[in-house]
């Protein structure tokens, strides 16, 4: 597979195409991509495109793995040639690292969507649990673990300090009533961070009997993290 892409890129560079060390053909034309300004502005048709190649890249790295991932395969799934794939990304590093941006910015959109609308503070920590055990329950992250274990782990610790300070936004309002009905102030990143830490450690060991009492547990879990964080604030 990789003989033949090389002799791909060597027909494309024969075309007057530059073509980068990892063999990717450079497009005179390439638009906004993996954190990187290029010289087209993205429209709807390309950001479809872009979208069409990062839902194919999901599902070969779900079936494959991301050490063996395929452009070909990609750009068969996406219904693309390689040069529409070449004119948004530069490589297969390009691409797996626009697909992990693009994953963790999806995971804090669909947060954001579904408890900003939420004013009061009990209702949105309850949307806020809703939406942990919706993401437990149907995320591919599990699948992710077992097909590509070393580009999960990376995605994981990618999301982790962001997914912080998310958390911390998304529950300020249920701080704030904390803070006054408790008369102290919360250790607001303490707690965010336990509660990211156990989100993974469901993904990495998941607990199937209890799978039913996950909000409960996770409101309990609320609740010892509280009263820690008050004793060490009184002191």
């Amino acid at each position: 597979m990789l003989d033949k892409e090389a002799a791909e890129a060597e027909v494309m560079r024969g075309k007057g195409e530059s073509v980068s060390r990892s063999g990717a053909a450079r497009r005179p034309d390439p638009v906004l991509t993996g954190g990187k300004t290029r010289s087209v502005k993205p429209n709807r048709r390309s950001e479809e495109t872009i979208s069409s190649i990062l839902r194919a890249t999901e599902e070969v790295v779900l079936l494959s793995g991301a050490d063996r991932i395929s452009i070909l395969e990609v750009c068969k799934l996406a219904g693309v040639s390689r040069g529409t794939f070449y004119r948004y990304f530069s490589s297969q590093e390009d691409l797996l690292d626009t697909f992990s941006r693009h994953k963790r910015d999806d995971f804090h959109q669909v947060l954001l969507n579904t408890v900003s609308t939420v004013e009061e503070p009990e209702a949105r920590l309850n949307a806020f649990i809703s939406f942990i055990d919706d993401y437990l329950e149907q995320s591919r992250a599990r699948r992710l673990l077992v097909v590509a274990p070393e580009y999960a782990l990376g995605f994981f610790r990618r999301i982790f300090h962001d997914s912080i300070l998310r958390f911390q936004d998304t529950l300020d309002i249920v701080f704030d009533d904390w803070d006054a009905r408790l008369g102290v102030k919360l250790d607001r990143e303490l707690i965010c961070e336990m509660i990211i830490r156990y989100v993974l450690s469901e993904v990495l060991v998941p607990e199937r009997a209890g799978r039913r009492l996950l909000p409960v547990r996770v409101k309990r879990l609320f609740a010892s993290l509280i009263m820690g964080s008050t004793s060490r604030t009184r002191r």
